[in-house]
């Protein structure tokens, strides 16, 4: 891929803001949504600040040479719910968080020390391109679901079972999403340099307003079907009057709420977050090697050898740690992130630091973080669309050099697809009530590299006839 701006390039100032608030705005949603999910008096301010330190701490480990940012990650979530529920106190499952973050990096820091120690070719061999390519494929499919929901539904309505129930007309959230979906195709592929840059921003501002239009002519008219935007996140900053919380506020970081969490700490709950969190560790270095091989093939360099995986995933273990303790989630590399590099073609590591130390900027600016509050389901699933189908394609183009005539590559490429999309997951049940899940994407990436290695051996022939398989 031709890229506009390198990895070490530096955009002006102005730019740069602009390319920061870009990044922020397409890993915003995910961030926000994993502290929305677990509750507890979790903030999205606090989960914006605890991603931009945890970003700056992955660009110091990889020397500002791996352009992606660190988000809040979801394959922690049963883990956090297991932190809150064996806690005695909400200030003890604080701690919990901060803690099992700690058990997770320490899992990543004892494998860099072995990719330190024997190198890197061992992942070459166990995971080829025909095993990456699929699974990054994966990561994209996986998430569609995700995107096409989102785009049907707007964000006002009654919470059933801790659900929102949106009262707007799927059609005309779908209108806003696809408003959203054809600005960002249509200014990434036919505008200016400066405008193939921020398609973004600008089809998030573009949905933005139509779903804002919508909005107030259904609160004027008392139409239900038309209310796509909920106001509430403004509301609430003057819902005590206007004062300098209105416009400053500093974040209930998870390290506050844990200070007083020591006194009722036992052995036992150590042990049960131990258990929550470490498993899922593994499971997302397999997703964090997936990240890297696809960013890799789009800078057109290979980080697992520069920086160096140790190098990325000591950034990516104690970034997750460090994040954790401002804001409670344990970060990951963001496919959202890869995917903006992708359509974009700027893959500045300056812009992703600029983006993190926004994120951090932001978290105590109220106005904003309502705003980003209020952006609805379906202008977010609209730019979704396409950032999750360009991690797919760039899956599929990493099978490109893959001999697919061959039965063993085409084996190992078909399971990895079934299983990812079909959704193989495994959940294991432990003591106290916790479950460990491992993803669909991890069980595909496994079974991948089981197959693998199990047709490592076969070398085709003539006579072996691949095509008939596929009659």
């Amino acid at each position: 891929m031709n890229l506009i701006y390198n990895v070490k390039d530096k955009p002006k100032f102005g730019q740069l803001i602009v390319f920061a608030f870009q990044q922020l705005l397409a890993i915003m949603a995910a961030t926000i949504a994993v502290p929305a999910i677990v509750g507890n008096g979790m903030t999205a301010s606090a989960a914006l600040f605890g991603a931009g330190v945890g970003t700056i701490v992955y660009q110091l480990f990889t020397k500002f040479r791996s352009p992606v940012f660190l988000g809040s990650s979801f394959a922690f979530l049963g883990s956090m719910f297991a932190a809150f529920a064996g806690a005695a106190s909400m200030e003890m499952g604080y701690l919990g968080l901060i803690i099992g973050a700690a058990f997770a990096a320490l899992v990543y820091v004892i494998i860099a020390i072995v990719v330190k120690a024997v190198g890197v070719k061992w992942i070459s061999k166990i995971m080829p391109a025909v095993v990456i390519g699929p699974t990054v494929a994966i990561i994209g499919l996986c998430l569609a679901g995700n995107a096409v929901g989102d785009m049907m539904k707007g964000d006002v309505g009654p919470v059933v079972d801790g659900a929102l129930q949106p009262v707007a007309s799927p059609f005309i959230a779908l209108a806003c999403a696809l408003v959203t979906l054809f600005v960002v195709i249509l200014c990434s592929t036919y505008g200016k340099k400066k405008i193939r840059l921020i398609p973004f921003i600008i089809g998030i501002l573009a949905g933005y307003l139509v779903a804002l239009v919508f909005t107030l002519i259904g609160n004027a008219k008392e139409i239900d079907a038309l209310k796509i935007i909920d106001f509430t996140p403004f509301k609430n900053l003057v819902a005590d009057g206007v004062s300098l919380k209105t416009f400053i506020a500093l974040p209930e970081f998870s390290f506050l709420k844990a200070w007083n969490g020591f006194d009722k700490l036992s052995a036992a709950y150590i042990g049960t977050v131990a258990v929550a969190y470490i498993p899922v560790a593994f499971v997302v270095f397999a997703e964090h090697i997936a990240d890297h091989k696809n960013l890799s093939s789009i800078i057109d360099k290979d980080l697992l050898t520069d920086p160096g995986l140790s190098r990325t995933l000591l950034g990516d273990g104690v970034g997750s740690f460090v994040g954790a303790i401002f804001g409670g989630c344990p970060n990951t590399t963001y496919g959202e992130s890869i995917g903006c590099v992708a359509i974009t073609r700027n893959a500045s590591v300056v812009s992703i630091t600029c983006a993190a130390i926004l994120a951090m900027l932001v978290a105590f600016v109220s106005p904003f973080v309502a705003f980003l509050d209020s952006i609805p389901a379906c202008v977010m699933g609209g730019v979704c669309m396409t950032l999750y189908g360009f991690i797919a394609v760039s899956g599929l183009k990493m099978l490109q050099p893959v001999d697919l005539n061959e039965n063993r590559n085409l084996f190992v490429a078909s399971v990895i697809l079934i299983a990812g999309v079909g959704g193989l997951a495994l959940n294991f049940a432990l003591k106290g009530g916790q479950t460990i899940t491992v993803t669909e994407i991890a069980c595909a990436l496994i079974l991948g590299i089981i197959t693998n290695l199990m047709l490592s051996g076969k070398k085709e022939t003539e006579e072996d006839e691949p095509q008939q398989l596929i009659k």
